[in-house]
């Protein structure tokens, strides 16, 4: 069995780390981290290693180092207490030559280090015995497979080993065609079954996932427990949830997956409509595309426990839910920060991983480098939003992954207003199936803020300057009442090719309520190459000052400026005005 967590592959240093991508390159979903200061190019940078690997030990991570199997064993040695909760723990030689599976034999590691090995082109270095002599591992079973009784495998592989004969009772490939001394009449037994059995010391009992609950109505966990307990069926071989798309968002649904810790999958009416029209119920249907088995009949070797709103169906073999119907569509809005990559987010970050599609302006995917690698892009024009957003929500509804990507924050003059909005006045039925979420980054407001001191340390609040989706008329009105109220105020979209005169109106209706020497932040290109930020003041603020690539920060009537001795120039607006007492902080 190989963990369904992904894996953490730490470097120490830059030489490990085209090893290193070639690892993650079979493992989908693999974090790289290195060492600060001695690597570039990775995902997470740390500076103890001893710190980060026996936090991600502790969190249940399987660990992949490229260093010295010594320093590993050494990091780790002081929390090992249970070797059926222990991750996989593996060292690899820097220049690949090695792969040692270290601890997690519960847990798949030589399953995980064959891969890896595999990928290197070279033998893992495994040193178990069973594996070695019978070419299976019996405490870790493939995917597909669950041990109900892992206590009684240590005697049971000891039996072996000292020359006793099996029986194989039930059907499993990896069993049969393994080098077990299999025998009809042995005095050891390997059952295979969805039953509940009594497990004995002389009897190993495995359960294979293929139990299929197929529901086209809203089930409570209570009842789909009690179906199971009263068949004598083993919840350990439920393989998954299947029901219909309609149901996707369905809390009851996701409760009953919980409970089993297994995948929902879903079918379309249309997948579901050839079966419907011969007879079939809907949630006969369901069961029947979920274990390929037809037709339902108690009495066959395809068990179903039917009733009108669910059914408990069995498969002739493990069912690998991940080839059946489709996913919940995920929809993720994700802002990416201003520009480099430390100000991304770790949930950033992991979102766009596990994407399996990216949608948005070209300028913003290219900002995320790598982590765009293997996926399927899908850029477009800055002004198409409302095309976009629809095409991310089909995608999802398709059942996919997918990250709208943003700059800065996405709920900020960005993508996450354009797809709600279009959820709001173009509703497609399948578009309630997705679940939609939002990821916040660092706006460009904050940037430019942190970047000069904390202009933005009093009330404040920002003001697009783009009319073409709403008019001037109201923009100037905004800039008034912000300017009145003694706001700090952040412009975004001051400049572009077609608008040159709206930044001039602007500063003119400041200069009703403000004092021409008014400190004004121009922060252009945050977090990219050619960043500049300066502090100008009011009254030198011109059309050339600002494009559509830059931030501007109006002070309050009290933000304020300091000249450092080393010739830099903070901005800052006091907590407080200056005539009040000091008080402390809220």
């Amino acid at each position: 069995m190989i963990t369904k967590i992904v894996p953490a592959v730490v470097v120490l240093g830059q030489n490990s780390v085209p090893v290193a991508r070639k690892i993650i390159n079979v493992l989908p979903g693999a974090t790289l981290y290195g060492l600060a200061g001695r690597t570039s190019g990775v995902d997470v940078t740390f500076t103890n290693f001893g710190d980060t690997v026996r936090e991600l030990f502790a969190e249940g991570t399987p660990l992949i180092g490229i260093c010295a199997a010594g320093i590993l064993i050494r990091t780790i040695a002081p929390m090992l207490s249970d070797k059926k909760q222990e991750p996989p723990v593996l060292a690899v030689a820097e220049d690949g030559s090695a792969v040692v599976p270290l601890l997690g034999g519960l847990n798949g590691v030589n399953d995980l280090a064959r891969r890896i090995a595999e990928v290197l082109d070279i033998k893992p270095a495994i040193t178990t015995t069973g594996d070695i002599r019978f070419r299976t591992a019996l405490l870790s079973p493939p995917p597909g497979y669950y041990l109900a009784n892992p206590d009684d495998a240590k005697k049971f592989s000891s039996d072996l080993l000292a020359g006793a004969q099996v029986r194989l009772e039930g059907s499993a490939p990896w069993l049969s065609n393994s080098q077990l001394p299999i025998d009809p009449n042995g005095d050891l037994t390997i059952q295979v079954t969805e039953r509940l059995v009594t497990p004995a010391p002389n009897r190993l009992v495995y359960h294979p996932a293929t139990i299929a609950i197929a529901s086209s109505d809203p089930v409570d966990v209570a009842l789909v427990q009690q179906m199971l307990a009263d068949a004598e069926l083993a919840p350990a071989s439920v393989a998954g949830i299947f029901a219909p798309i309609t149901l996707a968002n369905n809390p009851n649904l996701k409760a009953i997956a919980n409970a089993f810790k297994v995948p929902t999958r879903f079918f379309t009416s249309d997948q579901l409509e050839k079966l419907t029209a011969q007879g079939y119920s809907p949630v006969q249907a369901i069961a029947i595309n979920a274990t390929g088995s037809s037709p339902l009949s108690s009495s066959s070797s395809h068990l179903a426990i039917p009733t009108e709103r669910f059914a408990i169906a069995i498969a002739s073999k493990p069912i690998d839910p991940s080839t059946i119907g489709q996913a919940q569509g995920q929809l993720a809005i994700i802002g990416t920060g201003p520009g480099g990559s430390q100000w991304m987010s770790p949930e950033v970050k992991e979102i766009l991983k596990s994407a399996t599609d990216l949608v948005g302006y070209k300028t913003y995917i290219d900002l995320i480098g790598s982590l765009a690698d293997g996926k399927q892009l899908h850029e477009s024009d800055n002004r198409e939003e409302i095309a976009r957003a629809t095409m991310a929500l089909d995608l999802a509804a398709q059942g996919r992954y997918v990250a709208v990507v943003s700059s800065g924050d996405p709920g900020i003059y960005a993508m996450a207003a354009a797809v709600f909005e279009v959820c709001d006045r173009y509703p497609k039925p399948e578009w309630d199936s997705i679940n939609i979420h939002v990821a916040p980054g660092i706006s460009a407001m904050q940037a430019a803020a942190a970047s000069i001191g904390a202009p933005l340390g009093h009330d404040f609040c920002a003001i697009s300057l783009s009319d073409i989706l709403k008019p001037w008329s109201i923009i100037e009105q905004r800039i008034a009442r912000a300017a009145e109220a003694d706001f700090a105020i952040a412009f975004y979209n001051p400049v572009s090719k077609e608008r040159t005169w709206q930044l001039a109106a602007a500063k003119n209706i400041l200069l009703q309520y403000r004092t021409p020497d008014t400190p004004v932040v121009l922060a252009r290109n945050l977090g990219r190459p050619g960043q500049v930020v300066k502090v100008i003041k009011l009254d030198q603020l011109v059309t050339d000052s600002a494009d559509m690539r830059t931030v501007i920060l109006v002070g309050s009537s009290q933000t304020r400026t300091i000249q450092r001795s080393n010739g830099s120039i903070s901005v800052y607006t006091p907590r407080r005005y200056t005539d009040q007492k000091i008080q402390g902080t809220d």
